[in-house]
Parts: structure tokens; sequence; C-alpha cells
């Protein structure tokens, strides 16, 4: 078995591999990444990263997200979230985004992974999952970026917070609130006699 039939063993469908993370199985990596990508084995996602397809009944899937990203930043801590989420809070946001946010703790800026492109944006505090907490706190730090209304938003974060339990957006205000967030949400904490600070 040659070296490049070697490495093709070892490529799992489905899985989204660093260049690095190659090297093991091949002497030449390089001219065997061009080889696998060439005959539709592998396909390069970006500088150094290559994903090996995994075939449905509809062709070949794309990688999955989280893979990618997790791939991409050579870390397990990561939120995957989009501010299309927000219209789920019931807050009359209707808008619909294109755009995949990653709340991470190393790299900031846009990046086409796979033919998507992905927000990354640094922050040191995030859940694991995006809580309803944690995305009305969320509509209030990225304020600024959404295509809406911005004081009918306000309106409905106000009503949207009077039916959360306290604790849990007390919490979500200390953990992941930006400045203006703090400042909204802090005469609507107090008002319940809660410190979140």
């Amino acid at each position: 078995m040659n070296s490049v039939e070697q490495l093709k063993n070892h490529v799992q469908p489905g899985v989204v591999y660093r260049r690095a993370d190659l090297e093991k199985w091949s002497g030449a990596v390089d001219r065997h990444l061009r080889q696998l990508t060439n005959s539709g084995a592998l396909v390069k996602l970006s500088g150094g990263l290559y994903y090996s397809p995994k075939k449905t009944v509809f062709g070949s899937a794309p990688a999955d997200d989280e893979a990618l990203v997790r791939a991409f930043l050579k870390d397990d801590r990561f939120l995957l979230t989009s501010p299309n989420l927000y219209n789920a809070l019931g807050l009359g946001t209707t808008q619909l985004y294109n755009e995949t946010v990653v709340y991470n703790r190393k790299r900031h800026g846009h990046f086409k992974l796979g033919g998507r492109t992905f927000r990354f944006a640094v922050k040191h505090y995030f859940p694991e999952k995006p809580t309803p907490e944690f995305l009305l706190v969320d509509v209030v730090n990225n304020l600024d970026q959404l295509a809406e209304d911005r004081e009918k938003v306000l309106a409905q974060v106000k009503n949207k917070a009077a039916s959360m339990k306290n604790r849990a957006l007390a919490d979500a205000v200390r953990d992941y609130g930006g400045a203006r967030a703090r400042k909204f949400f802090s005469a609507l904490l107090t008002s319940d006699k809660l410190q979140y600070a």
C-alpha cells in the first residue's frame, strides 16, 4: 500500500482535520493532501483545514459547524450562536441574519470556513448553551448590530425580563453583560430588590 492510500485509510467520513493531524500518517503530507483533494477524498475548507465528505442519499453532507470551529480554534471552549435566536424570545424581532457568531477566547474577526462565513468574537465568559437569559442579555449587548427598531426591542426586553426568573437573569447580567446591558438591567433588577453585582 502506498503512502497516499495509507493516509486515505486513516481519514474518516464526516471529520474535519487540521494539516497537523494528518502529518503522522504521511511522509509527504502536502503532496498527499493535494492528491486526496484532487480525487475528492478530502475537501480543503481553508488554510490548513480539510474535511472528509460524508456521503448521504442527497450527496455529500457539509462539515458540521461545531466540528469545523473546533478544528479551526484547536479548542472546545466556544459557543455558536446567531442573532436569529433572538426571534424565539418573543421580542417582536423578525429579521433573519445570515451570520453565525462564535464566542470564543482566541480569535476575533470574520473567517470563511468551508464556504461559510463565521464572525468570531472574543469573550471570556459565555454559557455552554444559549439560555433565554443569556440571549436576552446578548440582545442588549448587540443592539447596535440589529436591523430592528431599537426602542421597541428594548421595551420588549423589559416585558420579557419581567416574566423570567429574576435570579437566573441577574446571574446572566453579572456573567455576560457589557456596560450597556448592566446599566439597562440594573434598574429592572434593583426594582425587584435583587443584587446582581
